[in-house]
């Protein structure tokens, strides 16, 4: 039996929003891997340290999480530079699997840590708007997706104007293009990739924040959306800030598809499918343009 059309447009809505906020997860894994060549298997850590963040300011400071946002981004942001400084720095120059490795520690030894601090239990951040129903036409969908994918674009847009539009992301572009020349040329590349890793982790907090709100959390999440992130890194070529937007969404219409066509068990299946399809077919991802 086939669906009706209020369940198809519900489906098809909810992936289009969702996808923008996929994108916003995966934009600091994007930006870290263009510029530093780092693959930063804590992302999904970072993604979930911004959902506890959330969870923490909203049930006992009782701060709205979207209001936290810019707050919880600068504490991921400042958290991270340390790590950047004890444990990535003294690698750079060799090669990308010592870091790599590093960054593989670190996911695990955190994952133990909230699991330590705030047990398996499954958490969401729960607000008035997370859970209820607007009105698109014939679909119907949490209003929370609405505004996540709202605030998805505005950061990512915010993030791109940075980078294209700042003596800071001048710098950025350099240090990626050549870490060398850069350096001749008085750019401090050990202070653009701390920097750069401090704004990955940020993007990914914020992420978290609205993957939190939107749906239920645990210690171990993150290691579902590092993948998604991947994913939509791969589709949307490495670096490219208007082309992870693009996949983002094309990533969550098909597993919304998938999951109306096959179940909701088949959603992520899709994405890893598809993953694989662009990794092999079109490395350089789907969406030509400027690497950001």
């Amino acid at each position: 039996m086939l669906p009706n059309l209020e369940v198809v447009a519900s489906s098809l809505v909810s992936g289009l929003l969702l996808g923008g906020m996929l994108a916003l997860t995966a934009l600091g894994l994007s930006i870290v891997l263009g510029v530093m060549k780092l693959v930063n298997l804590a992302h999904g850590e970072w993604l979930v340290a911004g959902a506890y963040l959330g969870y923490f300011a909203t049930q006992y400071l009782g701060v709205d999480p979207l209001l936290a946002l810019p707050l919880i981004a600068v504490a991921m942001g400042a958290l991270a530079l340390p790590f950047h400084r004890v444990l990535i720095r003294p690698l750079a120059g060799k090669g990308m699997e010592a870091p790599m490795m590093t960054m593989f520690g670190v996911s695990i030894i955190l994952q133990n840590v909230y699991l330590l601090a705030f047990t398996a239990d499954t958490r969401a951040i729960e607000t008035t708007y997370a859970a209820r129903p607007l009105h698109i036409g014939p679909a119907t969908v949490s209003e929370i997706y609405l505004i996540g994918f709202a605030i998805s674009v505005l950061l990512a847009l915010a993030v791109h104007a940075l980078i294209t539009r700042t003596a800071f992301g001048r710098d950025l572009r350099a240090a990626s293009a050549d870490p060398s020349a850069a350096a001749v040329m008085g750019v401090d590349v050990g202070r653009v990739h701390a920097l750069t890793f401090a704004l990955g982790a940020a993007c990914a907090a914020m992420g978290g924040v609205l993957i939190g709100t939107a749906f239920s959390f645990t210690p171990s999440t993150g290691a579902t959306y590092l993948l998604i992130s991947f994913a939509v890194v791969v589709m949307g070529g490495i670096g490219n800030i208007y082309g992870t937007l693009v996949a983002g969404i094309v990533l969550g219409v098909l597993q919304s598809i998938g999951a109306l066509l096959f179940g909701d068990g088949y959603r992520d299946l899709v994405g890893l499918v598809l993953f694989l399809l662009v990794l092999t077919l079109r490395p350089q991802g789907l969406v030509k343009g400027v690497r950001s």
